[in-house]
């Protein structure tokens, strides 16, 4: 899905590409993230660390990392690429990110974000809808926290630069004072003195800084390339639910409902089934109390019969035999 998004902020176009590309110093600004590791230096600059998510009760960790594609300093764009996976191994999620900021004044800048986003597991069961929404709250928290932990503290800093750069200006005219009044009261003896200052003071940088550099290069090369970033402060997933507000509910509603009314007819369904079981289950019972009966009828009735038919044949017996006794009288 893609999602678009723009903010603007009160400083200098120059001045947020320099804050919006340090990525270690706006990391902690990003709801639910933390930079854990950085690895390599300039372009090639890899930037490693956790992402997570929060849906109701269910809390998503992504573990990824994040490089530099583009990274124009003229045209103020950049391009991200950024991709991780869940920690227990239930979904991943990729983005390519494009920020390109333009000034609106000489003071105020519009930074637009275009991402591309691919989201696979239980997070990608919200819609393009609910996740722009989340992505807008989400980036005006991540610039609040900017304007709040960065930018506010960045423009504190150089009204006291000035200060000791001042101070530093003032610190060497005493010296030379002190010196020529140690030295004597001559009035030709500071004129003297200060070429001779000058003049030790100005061969002394060149022999000291020349044999230094090649040494902070070695060191440098010999530094491990892999950097740990230490946090202090716990990070707190994103709650997609909480950051949507009641938009969602709103969503959901129609669909709770239908659910709801799905559920009622089941349960009326299941009734009339059960009903109709009980009525099936009556009949066969009442059919098989006739059946019964009808056959222990049929058997006495056959037995009536049998029983009838041969007190029939006793008397038709007993009737011959009276029939003969009066003729023989």
């Amino acid at each position: 899905m893609e999602l678009n998004n723009e903010f603007e902020v009160d400083r200098p176009v120059d001045e947020t590409w320099d804050v919006l590309t340090d990525v270690e110093r706006i990391a902690p600004c990003l709801p639910g993230a933390q930079l854990q590791e950085i690895e390599g230096e300039g372009a090639d600059t890899e930037y490693r660390g956790i992402v997570k998510v929060k849906v109701g009760p269910i809390t998503a960790q992504y573990k990824g990392k994040a490089t530099f594609v583009e990274k124009d300093d003229a045209a103020h764009k950049a391009v991200i690429k950024a991709e991780g996976r869940d920690s227990r191994g239930q979904g991943n999620a990729s983005a390519m990110i494009t920020a390109q900021l333009s000034e609106i004044t000489p003071s105020r800048t519009k930074v637009v974000v275009n991402t591309d986003l691919t989201v696979t597991g239980k997070v990608a069961q919200f819609g393009r809808g609910v996740m722009a929404e989340v992505s807008e709250k989400i980036l005006t928290q991540f610039v609040q926290n900017l304007e709040t932990r960065v930018l506010s503290q960045q423009t504190a800093p150089s009204a006291p630069a000035a200060a000791p750069g001042g101070a530093a200006l003032a610190s060497p005219p005493p010296p030379p004072p002190a010196a020529t009044t140690g030295r004597g009261s001559n009035g030709s003896a500071p004129a003297e003195d200060a070429p001779t200052t000058e003049a030790a003071d100005a061969p002394e940088p060149p022999a000291a800084e020349t044999p230094a550099t090649p040494a902070t290069h070695s060191a440098d090369e010999s530094t491990p390339k892999v950097r740990k970033i230490e946090s202090t402060e716990p990070v707190e997933p994103v709650n997609l639910l909480g950051a949507t507000g009641g938009s969602l509910a709103k969503r959901l509603a129609p669909v709770g409902g239908v659910l709801a009314v799905a559920f009622v007819l089941l349960r009326l369904r299941s009734r009339r089934k059960r009903r109709r079981s009980l009525k099936a289950s009556l009949l066969d019972q009442g059919a098989s109390l006739l059946s019964q009966g009808l056959s222990e009828g049929g058997a006495l009735l056959s037995q009536g019969l049998d029983q009838g038919g041969a007190l029939l044949n006793e008397g038709t017996k007993q009737l011959r035999k009276g029939r003969r006794r009066l003729r023989r009288h």
